[in-house]
Order: C-alpha cells, then structure tokens, then sequence
C-alpha cells in the first residue's frame, strides 16, 4: 500500500511538472525534466535538477512531451557494469590462453606417439619405475619397522619395571617412529603417484584418439565429462 502511494506521488508529481513547463507563456516550457530512481529502481521524484542526496542514484531525462530523451546509471550499477567488463575481459583472456597451451598439448602428443599402442608403453614403463622405487621404500619400511618395533619393546620393559626410561632410549624411540613414518608417508605418496600417472595417460590415450579420429582438433578445449 505503502509502495503504491509513493508511485502515485511520484506520477502526480510528474505530471504537475509537465503541466507548469508546458502550459503557454512559461519561460521553463523548453526545460528538461529530471526524474531520479531509488536503490531499488524505483521513480521517486522529479524535477530540473537531482537533489544532492539522490545525485549518485539514476536517473532519467524526459522532454516537455513527457518523452524519455536519455537515462543514467546509478554509481553502484556503473560499478557493477564494470565489474562485468572486467571479469568478461580475464575470462576472455583465460580462455585463450588455455587454448594456446591445449594446442600446444595436442601438437606434442601427435609428434611423440604415433598409436595409442605407443601411448600404452610408455605408461607401462612409467610404472615400472615407480614399481621400483616403490620396492625400495617398501624394503626400508620394513626395516624401520622393524627397528621401532624392537626400541618400543625396550621402552615398555623399562616402564613395565617402573622405571623411567632414559634419554638416550626416548631419543632412539622419537628417530625410530619418525623413520616408520616417513616410510609409511613415501609408500603412500608413490601409490598415489601411480594411480595419478595411470589417469593421466588414460586422458592422454583419449585426446590422442579424439585428434587422430578428427571429433576433435588442436587447440579445441575438451569437453567436460557430465558428473
């Protein structure tokens, strides 16, 4: 109700300007109208110029006819379209790069391998290699676990006895835990190394088939899968 009756006044207010700038003998007929909005959009008053604590608001300008001849922006809507460009511009930009750098990806995968079998090898001695290292710090966990096992045994007999345990024993515990675990982490973070690789060249194998087949050419960003 109350939204209403500032509309009327504001239409009314209006329409009085209109009158008095167009009735005969006025030295205003010829002047402009000067309508300003509030926060929400919304007409709230008009007249020959903006009051000073709506200057920042939008605006918009009528003729004696009552014929809109031009509008403004709010300072927070010229903001806001700025903003827009802004973010149209670096999303542009990003675009683009990330087409130079698949184009890049796709020519290097074309030049390196020339069937998806090639493709399959590579990724198989890949692992290999992490097979490897995997062995290796497998075969060092296991003697660290060993070596805590037997410096945590020491350590409980000395409690189980009521005795403190000495320093030189703690520190033989700390160095003990800290070997199993960054063992344990190092056998971990190689699992993850070869689950990563195999997803790799699997995408790897995708793209190569897409370009060869033509469903896809260098440079185009593939499309995302659908979850």
């Amino acid at each position: 109700m109350r939204d209403l009756t500032v509309r009327r006044s504001a239409l009314l207010g209006t329409l009085a300007m209109l009158a008095i700038l167009g009735s005969p003998g006025n030295a205003s007929a010829q002047a402009k109208i000067v309508c300003w909005k509030d926060t929400t959009g919304k007409m709230i008053g008009c007249g020959d110029k903006v009051p000073p604590e709506f200057q920042s608001n939008a605006t918009k300008e009528l003729d004696k006819r009552g014929v809109t001849r031009g509008t403004t922006e709010s300072l927070e809507q010229a903001a806001q379209r700025r903003a827009r460009e802004q973010d149209a511009v670096r999303i542009k930009a990003e675009d683009e790069r990330k087409s130079i750098d698949q184009k890049r990806q796709d020519t290097a995968l074309l030049d390196t391998f020339s069937s998806e079998k090639e493709i399959d090898l590579k990724r198989d001695r890949d692992l290999q290699v992490i097979d490897v290292q995997m062995e290796q710090l497998s075969t060092s966990l296991k003697s660290a676990v060993a070596r805590y096992n037997e410096t945590k045994g020491r350590a409980d007999a000395v409690e189980k006895n009521n005795k403190q345990v000495a320093g030189a024993l703690k520190d033989d515990l700390a160095r003990a835990i800290s070997d199993k675990e960054r063992f344990e982490e190092g056998v971990s973070a190689k699992q993850r190394e070869k689950e990563e690789l195999r997803t790799r060249y699997a995408e790897y194998r995708k793209r190569y088939t897409e370009l060869r087949n033509g469903s896809a050419q260098p440079g185009q960003m593939p499309v995302a899968a659908k979850k």
